[in-house]
């Protein structure tokens, strides 16, 4: 793909997430903080998320954190939640000149059942790999809105019409297809949930994940598919749909993180 191709494919994804040459510095005023006198340090967000570059990797690290041919690295990592984060630097991929180069879900305890993440993007340039933290942390807001929670444990839902090169590295998903996930702890909750929504649509499973397999031995199980966009966001919503009742059995209503966007 030639770069004025790919110039025009990133043009056009940031116009479909509202974004803009003449906003680029004011996008992230509600989750990134202002400068701590650090020059890695970018921002931060919901769910301990904090975004961080680093311009030139010592070359001692690049072959031990597996860089491949990059040295300029954008880090985003959290205690709290993984999917959000996964699909935010997803957005961010889509939008700029970069690269996923690993995502991890490490166990932790403060995400209750959950993952925390890390997530690392390549960029030849660091202003590129700084774009990218900068969009991922303006759009982690938006992908907790599906995340509910209550004391005994949480759900989470993710959907995009178009998965990318994120959601391909975390979880094999195929490229410009149509994604849903869906995600519970306990992970009893979870395995009903899963069944759930792949009766509830035409969909291909993509992965599926449980506290002793694929996981960092969570108390969670996690489903993610493809298919047609109608019946992919379908069996997403009937999860959640018997997600928050099976939950709401163990204790209060669970409320949404933010606001829902499925």
């Amino acid at each position: 793909m030639d770069q004025e191709l790919i110039e025009k494919v990133m043009r056009q994804v940031s116009n479909e997430l509202g974004i803009s040459s003449q906003n680029k510095k004011s996008e992230c005023k509600d989750s990134c903080t202002q400068s701590i006198g650090v020059t890695e340090f970018v921002g931060t967000a919901i769910g301990d998320t904090i975004g961080l570059v680093i311009a030139s990797v010592d070359p001692m690290l690049t072959e031990i954190m597996k860089l491949g041919k990059y040295r300029s690295i954008g880090i985003i990592g959290a205690r709290t939640g993984a999917g959000p984060q996964i699909m935010a630097v997803d957005d961010a991929v889509k939008a700029t000149n970069t690269e996923i180069i690993s995502v991890e879900l490490p166990r932790d305890t403060k995400g209750g059942a959950g993952h925390g993440s890390l997530i690392y993007i390549g960029a030849d340039d660091v202003s590129d790999a700084r774009r990218a933290v900068e969009i991922a942390l303006s759009s982690v807001e938006k992908y907790f809105g599906d995340v509910y929670g209550n004391d005994a444990g949480h759900l989470e839902f993710q959907y995009t019409a178009r998965a990318s090169y994120c959601l391909e590295k975390a979880f094999g998903t195929p490229l410009g297809k149509a994604f849903g996930m869906v995600c519970a702890g306990p992970a009893a909750i979870g395995t009903v949930l899963a069944d759930s929504a792949v009766k509830a649509a035409n969909v291909n499973v993509v992965s599926y994940a449980s506290p002793g397999s694929g996981t960092s031995y969570s108390n969670e199980v996690i489903l993610t598919f493809s298919g047609d966009s109608g019946a992919v966001r379908q069996a997403v919503k009937s999860a959640i749909e018997v997600g928050t009742k099976l939950l709401g059995a163990l204790g209060d209503e669970p409320k949404s993180t933010t606001t829902p966007y499925i």
